[in-house]
């Protein structure tokens, strides 16, 4: 059993930064891929990021990339989303996922309870 812990969420400007950290429980974190998602009010969940086990390989919505940075640190059990040139369209309730697989399409193991982004224009 994994727990996810997500933080660093807020309001922001538009242009502005963030970075969410997602701490995860257990011993065997650095076994899990890991994502973050995210819901807007009204809209489905959509894909952000999502980084492997050994950050080997990383992937990035197209409405994010350049902007957003998905890491992790296997040692401190924690993954990050560090958040530049925020817009409005971001503002959503934001998610971080962890499994053996963390697909575009929102399948993973465990799920995190989320952290509120809004961002003011």
């Amino acid at each position: 059993q994994v727990q996810l812990v997500e933080s660093g969420g807020g309001l922001v400007q538009a242009g502005g930064s963030l970075r969410l950290s997602c701490a995860a429980s257990g011993r065997t974190f650095s076994s899990y891929a890991m994502g973050w998602f995210r819901r807007a009010p009204g809209t489905e969940r959509e894909f952000v990021a999502h980084i492997s086990q050994n950050s080997g390989i990383t992937a990035y919505a197209d409405s994010v990339k350049g902007r957003f940075t998905i890491s992790r640190d296997n040692a401190k059990n924690t993954v990050y989303l560090q958040m530049n040139s925020l817009k409005p369209e971001d503002t959503a309730v934001y998610y971080c996922a962890a499994g053996l697989v963390v697909t575009t399409r929102g399948r993973a193991d465990y799920w995190g309870q989320g952290t509120q982004v809004t961002v003011s224009s």
